[in-house]
């Protein structure tokens, strides 16, 4: 199995360390997690179950993205949302070190634990999490989540289907991603010591709700970057 690994160090203002070593199956895009991995009674399938849930609880006694936030909880609740944090993200192409707070540094790494779960409301976002981009900004994300989704209309498009240019679709799927981090959230408030894994998660949700009601005036925000491409195609000469 090829496996992509990807490193996330938080350095701590008390000078120690947490280090998330993560190993993802390039296949399927989905975490490896370790044989220590626990999976305590608030990852339960039933407990806040997502209403759009499509898990098979003859598959799953557990939600898998939950399974996936637990290492956050157990290692990094002790944080507030305003802590200042050193953070460093190293991948097979790249280390971005960055000096931020926890409530960011967090948001980064469980937006990568949420994609690579085995959860299909999250497939979505499995792409991005190949080419994962720690701490991205609102106009980066969207920049990413339209261009991966006209792509996967282009490859729809070879192979006979209508392609959805009005990204309607895309409102779609992160209007059940809104629903997937409404029903996370409770399970975070039932368990978290402190703000920081629920402001992380509520930072997430940010974006989702900024694109979902109109994707195209968000895509007005990022229209300007392609202004010299727009030209040069539209340029008779």
């Amino acid at each position: 199995m090829e496996i992509k690994t990807v490193t996330y160090r938080f350095d701590l203002a008390d000078g120690s360390h947490e280090v998330f070593d993560l190993k993802i199956g390039k296949a399927d895009m989905h975490i490896i997690r370790e044989k220590n991995w626990q999976f305590p009674s608030w990852t339960d399938l039933e407990f806040h179950r997502c209403p759009n849930c499509p898990i098979d609880g003859k598959r799953f006694s557990f939600c898998p993205v939950a399974a996936n936030l637990v290492p956050i909880v157990e290692r990094l609740d002790r944080l507030l949302s305003y802590d200042d944090i050193g953070l460093c993200v190293e991948t097979e192409e790249r280390q971005i070190i960055k000096n931020t707070s926890a409530q960011r540094g967090i948001s980064s790494l469980m937006g990568l634990l949420i994609a690579v779960s085995e959860c299909p409301l999250t497939d979505f976002f499995k792409p991005m999490a190949h080419f994962h981009l720690p701490v991205a900004n609102r106009e980066e994300t969207i920049w990413r989540a339209a261009s991966m989704y006209y792509l996967a209309q282009y490859f729809l498009y070879t192979k006979g289907y209508d392609m959805d240019l009005s990204l309607k679709g895309l409102s779609h799927l992160y209007d059940r991603i809104e629903q997937l981090n409404m029903a996370m959230l409770q399970r975070l408030r039932s368990v978290s010591k402190r703000d920081s894994a629920i402001n992380a998660l509520i930072h997430l949700d940010v974006f989702a709700k900024y694109l979902a009601p109109s994707v195209e005036e968000s895509l007005k925000k990022v229209e300007h970057i392609l202004t010299p491409l727009i030209s040069a195609l539209t340029d008779p000469s």
